[in-house]
């Protein structure tokens, strides 16, 4: 999240410096080219704070998809527009000037209700605004990332203990989807785990949210259906809506069952002793649009559950002899 204090600080300065009439501060959203207002500071009351703008929308739009510092010394509203202001108030509008914002995207744009308000050394030194604004949200993201890598690493941490500290399956089983479920922020995390015969697979841990009509929901699910199906099917993993793929809902269990449309899914399969024997599956109804960390994380506890599981198959074939 933006650090809102500071740019609205950052802004008021660059109003000040500048002598302009407003100063607004695009950043661009998480995995996408959009671009919407961090902060601004204006002399009036008319910036519209909640404007999203995609590359080549307006005069901020042509700055962040060109990369390029842009100066207008007499600002014809028949030929661009700003896109932050209502009609009325950008045709008060006479100059504009705006600089991209290096490294995370975005752009730091000023405006004057005054002809050739800003010259081509003002340019330079809102450039350097620009810079700070970026090296601020390149630190804040540092912050995250180290934050996120101290609760993935104390995750681990206490998932790599349950095997002592909830030996059965079902205790484990729980403590281990809960840790999962806290640490990536996924709403619901299950185990679809293949039936004896083969051909079909039932639902284990908490499936609250899962299914639009809970009580009506099949106690065993058809081999080959879904996205969970697939997995069996070709045991490997899949992903739905990480940044890279479409973030479209995804039918889990095939288009017959009305369960809850997922925006976001992990499908993780857990093969020993030569087949597929469940797929680890994380979902949530919003795009989370997931990167790596979260896929690696993932990979890594549905590797230590294979462990837990497969030590379960040779204990129970020890149990009971040689076949």
């Amino acid at each position: 999240m933006a650090d809102t204090a500071f740019f609205h600080k950052l802004m008021a300065l660059a109003l000040n410096v500048f002598d302009a009439y407003s100063a607004v501060l695009f950043l661009s959203d998480p995995d996408s080219e959009d671009c919407r207002v961090a902060a601004h500071y204006s002399l009036g009351d008319d910036v519209k704070a909640d404007v999203v703008i995609s590359p080549g929308m307006g005069l901020a739009g042509w700055i962040i998809r060109n990369q390029k510092p842009l100066l207008v010394g007499n600002f014809d509203q028949k030929r661009g527009f700003l896109g932050y202001y209502d009609q009325k108030d950008e045709a008060r509008i006479r100059a504009f000037m705006g600089c991209p914002v290096p490294l995370c995207g975005g752009a730091v744009c000023l405006d004057s209700r005054k002809t050739f308000t800003f010259g081509e050394k003002d340019q330079k030194i809102l450039g350097q605004f620009a810079d700070i604004a970026a090296s601020h949200v390149m630190a804040e993201r540092q912050r995250a990332e180290d934050a996120r890598d101290a609760r993935y690493h104390r995750a681990l941490a206490t998932i790599s203990g349950l095997r002592r500290s909830h030996p059965t399956w079902p205790a484990f089983q729980a403590a281990l989807l809960g840790a999962l479920s806290e640490a990536t922020g996924f709403s619901a995390c299950f185990l679809a785990v293949r039936d004896e015969s083969g051909h079909g697979y039932y639902l284990e841990g908490p499936c609250r949210g899962v299914f639009e009509h809970p009580l009506d929901a099949p106690k065993k699910f058809t081999m080959g259906q879904g996205l969970i199906g697939w997995v069996f099917k070709n045991n490997s993993p899949a992903f739905v809506g990480d940044g890279e793929s479409s973030a479209a809902p995804a039918p889990l269990f095939g288009k017959d069952v009305p369960a809850t449309e997922f925006r976001s899914v992990i499908c993780l399969p857990l093969a020993f002793a030569r087949r597929s024997r469940a797929v680890l599956v994380l979902a949530d109804e919003r795009p989370l649009g997931f990167g790596p960390d979260i896929k690696d994380f993932a990979r890594m506890t549905s590797e230590y559950l294979v462990l837990f599981l497969e030590n379960l198959h040779l204990k129970s074939r020890l149990s009971h002899g040689p076949s």
